[in-house]
């Protein structure tokens, strides 16, 4: 799933189950069985002497506590039968589990959620009814669990299928079963019907057992009407008339895969298709008046999946793959096997409006969907703590694909910045490890956030310059055909890795060693052999970033280790109690001026040496950000790194610099080094000329700018505008208003353009008037450069009739990158009733649709007139965007932090503090409140410590 910076429901009370269970809606084989055979077996209870009738409940209690199912009930085979009707916003379904039975029971536990359950059947291996009576199913709304009860044993060893009809509303939002809709140019609403069930959405559509290790085979059947589509996991095997328009789809079974893999959708969309190499299709759906944007997907996914079969050496396992553009979609898009499904803006391509950008996300999401149909779907973690051998690894697959498949793109220059995201988030007190506890729902949802993501790709990073190329690929090659069609752990990848292997394999004559020769195949680093699950547990098991302290002594490098905070000062009372514990196996590498070579050292202790020679003058520490950790250089040192980048900055990659800047500007939020020291490094800027480390340094400036406009020192303002604008001056005077060169060009103009503009240089201001005054003249039909048009609108929207303007054309624009772009735009007016009008208008959620009622919250939020209009909005309609969007989503916790990323006071402190203690009886499961805190604090501290200095740099530099 990728994520997109973009409530537990109670299930209706105990329910006695009524009528004669009738099988005969069935209309084809089940398990390998006639349809005639099922409808004779079937149709004829166990006791047919009398009519059935309910066995009461009154004497029954749920038999099962805890959150997790038992185990004592296997499913093996779904058969799945949902009829939604597109009308009346309503869905029935037949399910039919054959499940394997591992100890004696009278009950059977699974999940649902939602759901209206009708009628409820216990058969034997012949399809005979257990009961002729109607079975009673118990609820248990807080675990999301129904219990079905027979008074017959079902026996251990023995096979039985449990048959359970039900039906329930579309779901309102994104998970389950739900409606969605769009808009035709002639402005009618057309709605279908969608699915996303991970992590625990499944049991909103059919009762199941909903955790990742119950893998089983899926047979869906669809029911639709003839105007209609429908999608599944795999292709139609038939379709079938089953009364006036009603038309039946019939799926081919499924390979075996977890509960939250399984999708179906029922639309009118179209199409475009083609084949890989391999023959495998690939098709990619939208609406009808979309199918001109959805060309560059259908050639992205045939690449990708060419690339990750060989990659992989593992062919596609399906025979079609099919991606479709939600038009309500609340994540970035869902890897289910043979059906993924997308946001609009995450899928569809329009080559006149889509920016640089806009292109290398639709790219990276689509690598990152089809990554997981080998990592997540094929391999899936054995529950939910191990997300992140998931979402990390196709996180890290989708660098690593699209730098193949598409090198100019230059999709590499991207990778530090998610490094830098993960940083963020892990040097605050309230991170988490990457493998941590979750077991209900909310903490499960709280798994799907950078740590997850972003760490995870970062360590992978690591570990694979650790490894090589080669043992990093054979080793995961090993995991996946190792454990394909299971769930696996980070144990498993690690001896994956290490190239250990069960002592059976062992004797087959594997290409591996036993758990017994473990120590004969240790990787070597610096002479010492490294235990790999000992290194990768520090990382993985512990939360938090190490800091690598460095200091030269004569001949040699002192290192010291500690846990990076960035909201606890070294002299803090707090301070030391949050190091003890803390101790990572770090893969040092570090580089110096007397010789090229990269140098190797694995730190393993809390301090450390290095010998380098008394003739070096510099050493840079973590080459080219391969390792995730940050570098301080004590004793003189980081005025040694700024010299050399006055001198001679190329002597360091790109990669190198740009992970210079972003540790000192970290270190400077953790105390570690004075704000003015960094203003003397950032100086060499002048003689950059490499796109990432202007961005890093311009997007600090632009940030430190963004916390200080909302504050009452208008001089300081003032004057840090005017340095920002001499500084990037021959920057932005270089810039043309056009979307040629290569894409990292291109971004750079972005970006350089659009912080013009909102500082109000001149020149740029002017030239973006004239350029939205001509394009609004020609009623949208003049081609605005794609790269630069997001900066035109934001300009042409300061004025009523520009915004007008463009909430007009965002209402019946087709393309998502243009109405995102004008979202944008609308969002920075400086008019405080219009940006509370557009919070309206997306809580409304028909102008501006729900799923992007986050976007515009936290965007006005960005927008110094708006931040506390945004505030204000979230505690007032707190609950319903909990109910939106579900306590624990990373949506809510983008929200948060979003909203309150820019206040910087003790006062506005206290009042958010205030706030999440008055929700916290309703929240006391969800941890992003904290998060939100410490990012707060750290924003409270920061202006504390710097903003004096930040005052006499800026003025001292203004007036050299």
């Amino acid at each position: 799933m990728a994520l997109t910076f973009h409530s537990l429901e109670d299930v209706s009370s105990k329910m006695v189950l009524v009528g004669l269970l009738v099988l005969s809606i069935l209309h084809s084989y089940v398990f390998g069985m006639q349809p005639t055979q099922i409808s004779q077996q079937a149709s004829s209870p166990h006791h047919p002497s009398q009519e059935q009738t309910p066995l009461g409940t009154d004497n029954l209690s749920f038999p099962w506590s805890r959150l997790r199912l038992p185990r004592y009930i296997i499913p093996r085979h779904y058969l799945i039968t949902v009829h939604p009707n597109i009308t009346r916003l309503y869905f029935t379904g037949t399910v039919m589990i054959e499940i394997d039975v591992q100890i004696n029971t009278n009950w059977v536990v699974l999940h649902s959620k939602g759901l209206e359950i009708s009628k409820a059947n216990i058969l034997d291996e012949n399809l005979a009814h257990l009961s002729d009576q109607v079975l009673p199913c118990l609820h248990n709304p807080a675990h999301e669990q129904i219990g079905v009860f027979s008074p017959r044993v079902l026996i251990s060893g023995q096979k039985y299928f449990l048959y359970i009809e039900y039906g329930a509303e579309l779901a309102e939002g994104f998970r389950g079963f739900y409606k969605s809709t769009y808009m035709t140019s002639s402005g009618e609403i057309r709605t279908l019907a969608s699915t996303h069930f991970e992590p625990t959405g499944a049991r909103m559509a059919f009762p199941c057992f909903d955790e990742p290790s119950f893998k089983a085979i899926f047979s869906v059947r669809i029911r639709r009407s003839s105007k209609y589509i429908s999608l599944s996991n795999m292709p139609i095997v038939k379709s079938l008339e089953v009364d006036n328009d009603l038309m039946e789809d019939q799926y081919d079974t499924s390979v075996k895969m977890s509960t939250y893999l399984v999708a179906f959708v029922v639309c009118d969309f179209k199409s475009v298709t083609a084949k890989t190499s391999s023959g495998i299709q690939v098709s990619v759906y939208a609406d009808p008046e979309k199918m001109t944007q959805t060309n560059y997907a259908l050639e992205v996914a045939i690449k990708m999946l060419d690339f990750y079969e060989e990659y992989f050496n593992i062919h596609y396992p399906l025979p079609k793959c099919d991606l479709i553009a939600v038009p309500d979609f609340q994540m970035g898009a869902m890897e289910n096997w043979g059906l993924t499904t997308y946001r609009e803006s995450s899928l569809l391509f329009h080559p006149n409006i889509s920016s640089a950008s806009d292109t290398l996300w639709v790219t990276m999401v689509i690598g990152h969907e089809l990554a997981h149909q080998w990592f997540g779907n094929l391999v899936t973690m054995k529950w939910w703590n191990d997300i992140w051998l998931n979402e990390g690894f196709a996180c890290y697959m989708e660098y690593i694909s699209v730098d193949a498949t598409y090198p100019e793109l230059k999709v590499g220059e991207n990778f530090l910045h998610t490094c830098f995201a993960a940083i963020a988030h892990d040097s605050l007190k309230s991170s988490r490890p990457i493998s941590s506890p979750a077991e209900n729902p909310t903490h499960i949802q709280e798994m799907f956030d950078s740590i997850s993501y972003f760490k995870g790709a970062c360590i992978l990073h690591m570990l694979h310059h650790f490894l090589s190329d080669e043992v990093f690929q054979t080793g995961i090659v090993r995991y996946l055909r190792k454990y394909s069609y299971q769930n696996a752990e980070n144990q498993d990848l690690w001896d994956s890795l290490d190239n250990t292997c069960s002592q059976e394999d062992f004797n087959l004559g594997q290409q591996c060693y036993s758990r017994e020769q473990h120590h004969k195949n240790s990787y070597t680093l610096a002479g010492e052999n490294m235990d790999l699950t000992a290194m990768m547990n520090t990382w993985t098991l512990q939360k938090g970033i190490p800091l690598v302290i460095v200091k030269r002594e004569g001949p040699r490098l002192m290192l010291k280790q500690v846990r990076f905070l960035r909201t606890e000062l070294p002299s803090d009372p707090l301070w030391s109690t949050l190091q003890r514990g803390y101790l990572w196996h770090i893969p040092l590498t570090y580089k110096m001026d007397t010789s090229s070579n990269v140098h190797r050292h694995m730190m393993t202790t809390l301090t450390d040496s290095v010998h380098v020679g008394e003739n070096v003058s510099w050493v840079k520490v973590n080459v080219d950000m391969t390792g995730y950790y940050v570098v301080h250089y004590e004793n003189g040192g980081w005025d040694e790194i700024t010299k050399l980048l006055r001198e001679n900055h190329t002597a360091l990659s790109y990669k190198d610099r740009t992970h210079l800047l972003h540790n000192a500007f970290q270190l400077v939020t953790a105390g570690y080094l004075p704000l003015n020291k960094v203003f003397d490094l950032i100086g060499y800027l002048h003689l950059e000329t490499h796109t990432v480390p202007l961005l890093i340094g311009l997007g600090y400036l632009k940030g430190l700018y963004h916390l200080i406009e909302k504050g009452s020192d208008a001089e300081l303002v003032e004057n840090f505008r005017n340095f920002i604008l001499q500084f990037f001056r021959a920057l932005i005077d270089k810039q043309v208003w056009s979307e040629d060169g290569p894409v990292s060009t291109r971004r750079l103009r972005s970006k350089v353009l659009s912080l013009a503009c909102h500082l109000n240089d001149t020149s740029s201001l002017n030239e973006a008037h004239r350029r939205f005054k001509d394009w609004l003249q020609s009623n949208g039909a003049l081609k605005l450069p794609t790269d630069v048009a997001e900066t035109v609108y934001a300009v042409g929207a300061q004025d009523d009739h520009g915004w007008g303007s463009l909430l007009h054309m965002y209402k019946s624009a087709s393309s998502p990158a243009q109405k995102d772009k004008f979202l944008f735009a609308l969002t920075t007016s400086r008019d405080t009733n219009k940006l509370q009008r557009l919070l309206d208008l997306g809580l409304e959620g028909h102008v501006i649709r729900p799923m992007d009622l986050p976007t515009v919250i936290v965007l006005v939020a960005r927008n110094p007139q708006g931040h506390h209009i945004a505030w204000n909005f979230v505690k007032k309609n707190w609950s319903t965007l909990v109910e939106k969007f579900q306590l624990g989503s990373s949506t809510i916790q983008h929200i948060l932090i979003g909203t309150i990323s820019q206040f910087s006071s003790p006062e506005e402190y206290t009042e958010v503090k205030l706030f999440f203690e008055s929700i916290r009886e309703h929240s006391s499961q969800f941890k992003g409140p904290q998060l939100a805190l410490d990012n707060l604090q750290n924003n409270v501290r920061w202006m504390q410590r710097n903003l004096g200095t930040l005052k006499n740099c800026v003025s001292q530099k203004n007036n050299s």
